[in-house]
Parts: C-alpha cells; structure tokens; sequence
C-alpha cells in the first residue's frame, strides 16, 4: 500500500552576503493538540539528519509565540492536524490518503505545509504496535520528519515535481517511513542545495494561531 502526497540576485556586496548567511532558517509550528516531548524530539532530529545533509539547518520556533518581527534567511510554516502520539492505537493499517500537502495560490508555491497526524498514525499503528512503546514514540517522530522533509522539498526547492525514489518520491509505504534510513534520491537533494533565496524573509503573524 502506498500513500499519494497531494501536493535573481546577480550580485550583491559580501557584507550584505556575509550578514544574509548569519540570519536563522526557521520552521514555526502548529499543533491542533501538543506532542509528547520524545515525538517533538524525534521529528526535529530527522529532520535535521536528512535536510543537514544538504547544507540544510533550521530552528524550530512555536508560530504562537511569534511576535511577527523576526527576520530570517527562510521559512515554512507546519501546522500539524490531530494526535501527534501513539496512545490508542489499533491492530489494523487503515489506509489514509494524503499524509501531507503544501498550499499552491495561483501557481505559486507557499511556504505553509499540513502534516495530518491522524493519517499518519492510522497507516503505521499495525506496525507501531509491534515495537515497545519508547520505539512507538521515536518510529513515529521520524515518520512525521519524513513527511516534513518531503513537504520542505516542495517549499525550498519550489517545484511541485516529485523524484522516482527516496524522500522526494509521490507516494510512502510503510516500511518507507519505519525503516532505519529513508533519504533524498541525488536529482532532489542536489535541488535543495542550489537554491537560495538571496534575501531575508519576514516572520509570519500568530495572531490567531492558525494557518
């Protein structure tokens, strides 16, 4: 079973390149209700592993707590649908569609990405159930990271093309998302490295809390 995602600077002065480079990538989150803290923690570092390899770093800020003042070198904004754990689950794979998407206006690639936890979590419990609950927490947060890095693809890349394997591929099997090491495919990961932004972005509003 597989699910499907739905989904020029030419020259500038080195002190202001040099001052571009010092500016934070930051990812804002989202939670309809909060993860536990070894989820959070497993997220984050698969994250980490997969997009540090391609030169790649974030931090990781609550959109909440944002006072929409921040400057930074880029962005996306992650907002997480459902249970974000793995209390509850049942011995059956339920086929969930969409595991994750990034908004599209007129063409245009935004830097706001879903990630539907429910989903998530229903495709992968037969598996999850199987291991001890600790290995629960962390198999589900790199499955979350997984998903994350593929919607990151689409945001920092900006292409809504999708790879024949790996990370950048349009659809996931469980064992995609459970196995040890799941990375980018070379066509997709040399995308991410060449693209730059060349110029700060501002931080998005939390006014409301929501995307």
């Amino acid at each position: 079973m597989k699910i499907l995602f739905s989904c020029l600077l030419l020259a500038a002065l080195p002190a202001m390149a040099e001052e571009r480079q010092e500016l934070p990538a930051i990812l804002y989150t989202t939670f309809q209700q909060t993860a536990p803290p070894a989820v959070l923690s497993a997220l984050e570092d698969e994250v980490e592993t997969i997009m540090g390899q391609l030169g790649r770093h974030y931090e990781w800020r609550s959109l909440k707590a944002s006072h929409g003042n921040e400057v930074s070198s880029e962005l996306a904004v992650l907002t997480f649908k459902g249970r974000c754990d793995v209390e509850f689950l049942q011995p059956k794979e339920i086929e969930p569609g969409a595991l994750g998407w990034t908004h599209v206006s007129d063409g245009v690639i935004l830097p706001f990405s879903d990630v539907d936890c429910d989903r998530l979590r229903g495709f992968l419990q037969k598996q999850l159930m199987r291991r001890s609950y600790g290995e629960r927490e962390a198999s589900f947060g790199r499955a979350l990271g997984r998903v994350v890095a593929h919607e990151l693809y689409h945001i920092f890349a900006n292409t809504v093309h999708h790879g024949a394997d790996g990370i950048g591929k349009s659809a996931y099997t469980v064992q995609d998302l459970l196995t040890e090491e799941f990375r980018f495919e070379e066509r997709e990961g040399k995308a991410l490295k060449a693209k730059d932004t060349g110029k700060p972005a501002a931080a998005p509003h939390s006014t409301n809390g929501a995307l």
